[in-house]
């Protein structure tokens, strides 16, 4: 862990790197301009380690200031990074053109100041766009038929929340927000597919409050994130309980008289030694056939063991990149990053792209979701997804 915290920071400090060079290179700061911005960067790239530090010790202010100070300045950074690099694309397109046609096209090129300024206006746009799109919660619906749900049963609705990171930035204003749209769905159950809290929990009591309002007819069911690891998972369970979840690690219960709900822990526990690895063929085949299984898995890893023993599996993690172009970055990584996916043995995986933010408040062309899930009879399984 602490090898993996020392690479992310030797790569954000040379993020931070790369951005003095291009405001070197296109202002003469002098001495006393260069000193300044090297402390306001070297600030900036030590802000998470003081939000740890100021949070662990409880002190609650200090530590959301330097929060939203600090994390807002990632997003606008990393934004500023693939702006500037395409800039740089550009340029190096001049030359290769130049090159290749025997011309010199470098009058076409950007001055460094116009190379400096014109990203960082973009980026700045794409921060305050990206702020307000991370308010603005949307409302995904996916329909599931299958003749494991009986008829008599009408139509279950299932509402996800997932990845909403409650903590020093996703506070009261931003659970409001996401109740009011689960509220709106009037659902029979409500799920979450894990990191409901992000960082230190003992300063949430009122969070809890509003998460115990909601009180679907068929109860609320939750599972582990890697985010409640690190939170601290006694003090992560805990809250998770006090806001009215049955969390389920590695078990099942059965809903409505013919759904099934299992819950599998996030692998993190095993790499903290905090959680047994879930072997999960043996816990779905131990389970009634016949009746309709939905598991709740954090990370949107299918276990192909198990794809006969369940119909549909929620999950989460991926954010959908987040902040575009992260998006590209996490399909390289994991295929299933968002949406319906249809799986074989009649089965299929919904990937929220989350309903909260993690780090920068700050979501660009990837909005939050709260999922509907409706579950039908239907003589064949089959799934359909509208906004």
């Amino acid at each position: 862990m602490i090898l993996f915290l020392l690479t992310i920071l030797l790569l954000y400090g040379s993020l931070h790197l790369y951005i003095v060079f291009q405001i070197g290179a296109a202002f003469t700061l002098g001495p006393v301009g260069t000193i300044a911005l090297v402390l306001v960067l070297a600030f900036m790239v030590l802000a998470p380690v003081l939000v740890r530090i100021t949070e662990t010790h409880g002190w609650g202010r200090p530590a959301r200031l330097v929060a939203h100070i600090g994390y807002t300045w990632m997003g606008l950074a990393f934004l500023f990074f693939w702006f500037s690099l395409a800039i740089k694309s550009y340029h190096g397109l001049l030359v290769l053109g130049g090159s290749l046609f025997e011309r010199d096209l470098l009058d076409l090129a950007l001055s460094p100041r116009y190379a400096l300024l014109i990203p960082s206006f973009t980026a700045l746009a794409a921060t305050l766009y990206g702020t307000i799109e991370a308010r603005h919660i949307r409302n995904e619906t996916v329909t599931i038929r299958s003749p494991k749900i009986p008829r008599d049963l009408g139509v279950i609705r299932i509402a996800q929340i997932s990845d909403v990171h409650l903590g020093l930035m996703v506070r009261e204003k931003a659970l409001t927000r996401i109740l009011h749209i689960v509220r709106t769905i009037e659902p029979d159950l409500l799920v979450s597919t894990g990191d409901l809290v992000d960082g230190e929990t003992d300063d949430m009591d009122g969070l809890a409050d509003l998460l115990r309002s909601i009180q679907p007819k068929y109860g609320k069911f939750a599972v582990t994130g890697n985010h409640d690891f690190y939170a601290g998972l006694p003090k992560a369970l805990e809250f998770t309980t006090r806001a009215g979840f049955t969390v389920l690690r590695g078990e099942a219960r059965q809903v409505a008289g013919s759904i099934q709900i299992v819950g599998v822990d996030d692998p993190t526990g095993v790499y903290f030694g905090q959680s047994p690895e879930t072997n999960e063929q043996t816990l779905l085949s131990g389970l009634p056939a016949g009746h309709f299984t939905l598991v709740l898995k954090h990370q949107p890893q299918v276990a192909k063991n198990a794809l006969p023993l369940f119909d549909l599996q929620l999950s989460g993690h991926t954010h959908k990149g987040q902040i575009f172009p992260f998006s590209l970055i996490v399909r390289l990584f994991i295929p299933y990053s968002h949406g319906l996916v249809p799986l074989p043995h009649h089965a299929y995986m919904y990937v929220s792209r989350g309903s909260g933010t993690w780090g920068p408040p700050i979501r660009f062309l990837s909005p939050p979701e709260v999922t509907v899930i409706e579950l039908a009879h239907g003589d064949r399984a089959e799934a359909t997804v509208r906004p």
